[in-house]
């Protein structure tokens, strides 16, 4: 044998070896598009958690490795990042934000048998009826409007309007509200939907401002939250309360790019570091890091346990068989900084983790926490 043809078999060999030193997961995120802000709070929380789980020897003897793939936050480049990861072999996917996105991403690679952990998006029709290979760790959009609309039935709202975009999380937001006021007595004055790329938001608002609602729900992505809240001070809305519908109204972006506009807006969300699981305020300054010193959303948290459920999944499975992962799912009861996990099949969701939501409030230019009390809420601070 050459030595030309042995120093290639050895490094082919090499090459064959730190291949397999790793367990590779994949994972989709909007890396790039207009919910880049979402992903770059994935990221951190991607990071932080493989950092953890190799620290602490990895998998089955092996380090995690994430194949992340840029869904660019677009459909039809969600669903070709989805097939690159299927033909990679990988043993199963993160399913990440945009409820749109998602719901085509994560049916794809159900019809492949590839187990997908949707952690942060939460369209209902993702895990309602559900599939075998799509688990949730994220609740339910019905869940974000219901916390809201508590706050509302506990401080005797007897009207709302609503403000929602057409989008598949805004959507099932709003119709759950719609239902939800209806049996807690809350009569809904105005319900009004915009389609993407709407900026003026001021004929709405004037229409909403003749009605005097106690309370207004909003559900829009970031973009549209900054707009809405500036907007909303500009033509002089004053409802008892302002609410988001989580999504853009749940980070600190929104905080910061509103300015004093925000003040006193009340939004649903998954995740605060003000939580008593174990591990909380640890996560939070690990995140901080992770982002050059911001502070993080839930999206951040969400995706950190991702990981953590992906690892702890690989290792009940002994391995990376697509079905003995899936089946290694069903069986998952952690506890985590995000909070407890499991899935549970109840209420027509399948797969779907009963995570308990909270609610924030900015005030003084920062979110705290108002709901519920097992979070040591602050009191609540309404417009009149």
């Amino acid at each position: 044998m050459r030595k030309g043809t042995l120093l290639t078999l050895v490094l082919a060999l090499s090459t064959a070896a730190s291949a397999q030193s790793t367990i590779k997961i994949g994972a989709i995120t909007s890396i790039t598009g207009r919910f880049a802000e979402f992903g770059k709070m994935q990221q951190a929380g991607f990071k932080v958690a493989v950092d953890e789980v190799n620290r602490k020897g990895g998998v089955l003897g092996k380090k995690i490795e994430l194949v992340v793939e840029d869904n660019a936050s677009d459909v039809n480049k969600g669903l070709a990042a989805a097939e690159r990861l299927v033909n990679a072999g990988v043993p199963l996917v993160l399913n990440e934000y945009s409820s749109s996105l998602v719901k085509a991403q994560a049916q794809y690679l159900a019809r492949q048998k590839v187990p997908n952990l949707v952690f942060t998006s939460s369209g209902d029709d993702i895990t309602k009826p559900g599939n075998d290979y799509i688990y949730r760790m994220n609740q339910p959009a019905t869940e974000y409007a219901k916390v809201i609309l508590n706050i509302f039935r506990d401080n005797k709202f007897k009207s709302m309007a609503i403000i929602a975009g057409t989008g598949a999380f805004e959507k099932s937001v709003a119709d759950a509200a719609q239902t939800i006021a209806k049996g807690y007595g809350i009569q809904v004055v105005e319900d009004q939907r915009y389609d993407k790329g709407l900026t003026d938001f001021r004929p709405v608002l004037n229409r909403i401002k003749g009605k005097n609602p106690d309370g207004i729900l909003m559900v829009s992505y970031a973009e549209d939250s900054v707009a809405l809240m500036r907007q909303a001070r500009e033509v002089g809305v004053k409802p008892r309360l302002y609410a988001g519908g989580a999504a853009g109204f749940a980070l600190p972006e929104f905080v910061k790019d509103s300015g004093s506009a925000a003040e006193n807006v009340i939004t649903a969300t998954a995740w605060i570091p003000q939580l008593r699981y174990p591990g909380v305020q640890k996560l939070n300054v690990e995140l901080k890091k992770a982002l050059g010193g911001a502070d993080p959303s839930y999206h951040a948290a969400q995706a950190y346990a991702a990981v953590l459920v992906a690892a702890e999944a690989i290792k009940k499975a002994g391995g990376t068989d697509r079905e003995k992962i899936k089946d290694a799912l069903n069986g998952i009861n952690m506890t985590t900084a995000f909070g407890p996990i499991s899935f549970k099949d109840f209420d027509g969701f399948k797969n779907q983790s009963p995570l308990a939501m909270v609610a924030q409030q900015v005030q003084g230019g920062k979110f705290v926490p108002v709901y519920p009390k097992t979070v040591v809420p602050k009191a609540i601070k309404f417009e009149r």
